[in-house]
């Protein structure tokens, strides 16, 4: 919502906001540009009969008395989605979803577009290089870029954000069930992706990943008049602890590595050839491409070890993300710490969906805060239950965040890898510290 507010300010709209609590970075970045709210928490008085329009964040609840002063006054009342939708009716709409990969794939499409300089509007979830904000509108732009994701649209609108921007070009990367506090079963959350297809615009195009069986059945029965694109796993080599794209008689070095990128890859190919951009203008731009935050983004490290920081939770992107670390330094014994945040991977019906995620992990660690179990009034699960979830007898469980960051700075860190894979902050970890206590040891 931050960076929507800043871009719409950029763009010359006069823009306020409120909210119940403000953390940084959105503090900070709002308060450069003149947005940041007098005061926290929530006032009808804000309300006026002026506004053109409410922007409605997920996290306003039905009874807010900001929402509900709108309502009264009958002013026009938009969700995230919905509006970036409004701003976009008359552009080509390009939608990235999937249950892992959007980001990356959203951001490469983006990288290849900047690059060429041609002009778009876009929706990330992730800072990239080159990118202020993770939201972009341009009244000179004719394409837009937007990373579709699965959750709920609003308190008033209860569909999934990416049925709302009904695009020209759609890709699937591939479907594995999450956000079981939304959808929960596997065939409810499966369900929303074949209505996602349904809502291509007509005569439009749908990309996906072929690797995905579930998936090509799913798009293959559809009788939907797409046209309808296969990806697979780019060819690629290793040489020198460095990935190298194979094209034809050609090798094209890149930042990126682990095979779920090179899947990556190829769908964000895809989508810039729908675009317009040639096979060689892909190739130039995609090897300046040095991923998103949080996404193997490498925060630390020395000659003999590096230490990576990504998103991953879910199981799918846990064990993809393990994978790509092991299999890009085969020399390298690989620690990797996962903490358990989400509303899913805190179920104990859900957790059994992890096992085998941390098989590659020569020292395999899960880290989850009882107090957020609590906080999402969850039945409380127990170090036990998460080793046999995950299949792992060797597996290291830990509750205190204090115990971990002990355990990780006696260990000898010559020729190893540490792999932290979060959606949160391990209860407050200092990551800046550690790595500086780590590299030096």
């Amino acid at each position: 919502m931050h960076n929507l507010a800043i871009a719409l300010h950029k763009k010359g709209y006069v823009v306020t906001g409120s909210d119940d609590e403000i953390f940084e970075p959105s503090r900070s970045r709002l308060d450069k540009y003149g947005l940041l709210p007098e005061m926290e928490g929530w006032d009808p008085a804000c309300i006026t009969p002026d506004l053109d329009a409410i922007i409605l964040g997920m996290h306003a609840r039905m009874d807010n008395p900001e929402l509900k002063k709108a309502q009264e006054l009958g002013l026009n009342i938009y969700s995230f989605p919905e509006f970036l939708y409004e701003q976009t009716r008359n552009k080509k709409r390009i939608v990235i979803a999937g249950s892992h990969g959007k980001t990356t794939i959203t951001s490469m499409v983006m990288h290849v577009l900047k690059y060429h300089d041609i002009r778009f509007d876009y929706i990330v979830g992730s800072l990239m290089e080159g990118f202020e904000t993770m939201v972009g509108i341009h009244d000179d732009a004719d394409v837009a870029v937007f990373e579709g994701d699965e959750y709920l649209t609003s308190a008033l609108d209860q569909r999934p954000k990416f049925h709302v921007y009904r695009p020209h070009v759609a890709l699937i990367s591939g479907i594995s069930w999450d956000h079981m506090n939304v959808f929960p079963t596997r065939e409810n959350y499966v369900d929303q992706f074949t209505e996602f297809i349904d809502l291509i615009e007509p005569g439009g195009t749908l990309i996906y990943c072929d690797e995905d069986k579930e998936l090509t059945n799913m798009v293959l029965t559809n009788d939907r008049s797409l046209v309808k694109i296969p990806y697979s796993t780019h060819k690629h080599t290793l040489k020198n602890q460095k990935s190298l794209l194979v094209e034809g008689n050609s090798e094209y070095p890149i930042y990126l590595f682990g095979s779920h990128n090179m899947q990556n890859i190829s769908g964000a190919k895809q989508v810039c050839l729908e675009l317009g951009i040639s096979h060689n203008q892909f190739y130039e731009a995609i090897q300046t491409f040095k991923g998103s935050a949080k996404r193997l983004e490498k925060i630390g490290g020395n000659e003999n070890m590096n230490i990576y920081l990504d998103f991953a939770h879910a199981p799918s992107k846990v064990k993809a993300t393990v994978n790509a670390v092991k299999e890009q330094f085969p020399n390298r014994l690989l620690v990797a710490v996962l903490e358990l945040h989400t509303f899913s991977s805190l179920n104990s019906a859900f957790l059994l969906q992890y096992n085998g995620s941390l098989d590659q992990a020569d020292v395999p660690i899960v880290y989850f805060n009882p107090k957020t179990v609590e906080h999402k009034k969850l039945p409380m699960i127990t170090p036990n239950q998460v080793k046999e979830a995950f299949g792992l007898k060797d597996l290291h469980v830990y509750t205190d965040s204090g115990m971990l960051v002990g355990m990780l700075e006696r260990i000898t860190w010559g020729y190893k890898n540490l792999l932290i894979m979060t959606s949160g902050n391990f209860n407050g970890i200092d990551f800046e510290q550690l790595v500086k206590k780590i590299t030096k040891g």
